[in-house]
């Protein structure tokens, strides 16, 4: 999975990135974007592994591309800006970093509600710029006799009304009806039609604080509030001093965990799970998968050759101590092709090569 973290200039989206990662913060006026590692917080896994004594844990991970802060003040920021968005496009996700922290040595008063409606703005313009360049393209090909003005006719309506769309201050997204249009506009890796997370960077002070975006932000936009200073300082202590000072500050949850949940929540994903001697691991999968898609995800000869899934509940197993109890109590279920994974499933695949 792979997510994008845009933000404007100082909003702390570096900071964020590194407390989350482990990574070392970029050096000052860093022109590249960064690439970091976020292993996904999962204490189901660490539990397993305990159970089964594997030899190794495996979690998932979110591949955050730190984007160099946007600078849309002038023209040679503006035109940096989208060479960068230019480069997003295979991102799954956004990341939206606004700041509501105030520091002296940051210029301006925080304004996150602005900071977020430029974000978006910009991101509608990029789409609009490659929306009216495909619109040029398929102009000219029907000009052309050919076997696929059919297909290039619905294309062109189709890129007419995204026009429109975005025109009228909408994302891509909003303007898609079916599943045959969003394979149309796939490849183009249009930014306002990705899922996206609104991350909102606050002060040590401002912790209890509630910050309310009002109308900048759409109501099925996960938020998350970090303090990404704060986070950072706690990623340099050892666990025990991180665990102390967590408790100290009445912080129940960390800045990964909060990070991790929003971008599941927008990508819409959960995770089953699959223990033993060897490996404990867990697998993100979109929900609505089935076994057998499930059985894919670890590997295409499980799909090939799939027959059962032999699958337990996490809470089951704790309440009864270990897999031979489980099935012992008759709580251990057999499940074909078409089950629908549950977050949380421990799931061990039947297959026939």
């Amino acid at each position: 999975m792979q997510a994008a973290v845009i933000g404007l200039m100082q909003s702390g989206k570096s900071t964020l990135v590194s407390a989350i990662s482990g990574k070392a913060l970029p050096q000052a006026g860093a022109s590249a974007i960064e690439e970091a590692v976020v292993a996904v917080p999962d204490e189901r896994v660490d539990w397993l592994t305990e159970l089964y004594e594997s030899k190794k844990i495996t979690l998932a991970t979110i591949n955050c591309l730190d984007v160099p802060g946007f600078n849309f003040t002038d023209e040679h920021g503006r035109a940096a800006a989208r060479r960068y968005l230019l480069q997003l496009r295979t991102a799954e996700l956004l990341v939206l970093v606004v700041r509501a922290f105030e520091d002296d040595s940051v210029a301006g008063k925080a304004d996150p509600a602005g900071e977020l409606t430029e974000l978006k703005t910009e991101l509608l313009l990029a789409d609009l710029e490659l929306v009216a360049k495909r619109i040029e393209n398929l102009e000219k090909q029907l000009k052309k006799p050919g076997k696929g003005q059919t297909k290039e006719k619905a294309e062109l309506e189709l890129f007419q009304k995204l026009q429109t769309v975005l025109e009228q201050e909408k994302p891509i997204s909003s303007g898609i009806e079916n599943d045959e249009q969003r394979e149309l506009i796939r490849q183009l890796g249009f930014l306002t039609s990705k899922p996206m997370v609104v991350a909102i960077n606050v002060g040590e002070n401002q912790l209890k604080e509630k910050i309310e975006l009002g109308d900048a932000v759409d109501e099925n936009i996960p938020t998350v509030q970090v303090c990404a200073k704060l986070a950072y300082e706690l990623s340099q202590l050892d666990e025990a001093s991180r665990a102390e000072f967590m408790k100290d500050l009445s912080i129940t949850e960390s800045t990964t965990s909060k990070f991790v949940n929003c971008c599941y929540e927008a990508l819409g994903l959960i995770s089953f799970l699959t223990a033993g001697p060897t490996e404990s691991r867990a697998w993100p999968i979109k929900k609505g998968i089935t076994a057998l898609e499930a059985a894919g995800k670890i590997h295409s000869d499980l799909q090939r050759g799939f027959i059962r899934a032999e699958t337990m509940k996490l809470a089951d197993l704790k309440e009864l101590g270990n897999e031979k109890a489980v099935k012992a109590a008759g709580k251990a279920r057999l499940e074909g092709k078409e089950y629908i994974v549950q977050d949380g499933d421990v799931i061990l695949f039947r297959f026939n090569v």
